[in-house]
């Protein structure tokens, strides 16, 4: 009998809190899935490349220029990611997506957003979250430590970009 090697899956969570934009006003902006680039921190394109817009099977080609060591932008070389929408439900405010093809080094990766109301705290303040989560296998050059602080990262440059489209507008 072959013994079977165990599968690491890599799972995790992060979440943004937004003060002042309502949950509805902060979904309005992360269900138009083909303009992620307006709010992720690195993304400098993002086209649709299939599918009909808000319907599962919508497919978004994403592109970045990646840093160099030296901070500056190596412009020979382009990071990009093609992505379909698996689910998605307005009155829950919650969408899932699948990476496809990319050469960033994800071999599965499906990632689930929510976006949840956050009714007065002690400061009377209103406000929502966004949950990003998701389940990977293990990205390659990545610790899983480094990869959930990236998603961390992005989630919050992402949080706080709608939020001030939002309270600016």
């Amino acid at each position: 009998m072959a013994e079977e090697k165990a599968q690491i899956t890599w799972e995790g969570k992060s979440i943004a809190e937004l003060r002042g934009p309502t949950a509805d006003q902060i979904w309005s902006l992360l269900e138009d899935f083909c303009n992620i680039n307006k709010w992720f921190p690195s993304i400098d394109v993002c086209n649709q490349v299939g599918g009909e817009l808000g319907k599962p099977g919508l497919t978004r080609y994403c592109a970045s220029k990646t840093l160099s060591t030296y901070g500056s932008y190596d412009e020979g070389e382009v990071r990009w990611v093609k992505e379909r929408l698996l689910m998605i439900n307005p009155d829950e405010k919650c969408l899932s997506y699948e990476v496809l093809e990319n050469n960033s080094g994800f071999k599965s990766y499906i990632a689930t957003m929510k976006v949840l109301e956050i009714k007065g705290s002690d400061a009377g303040e209103n406000g929502c979250k966004i949950e990003w989560s998701f389940i990977a296998d293990p990205v390659e050059g990545w610790t899983f430590e480094d990869f959930n602080s990236f998603i961390n990262f992005c989630l919050q440059s992402m949080g706080k970009n709608m939020e001030q489209d939002v309270l600016s507008g």
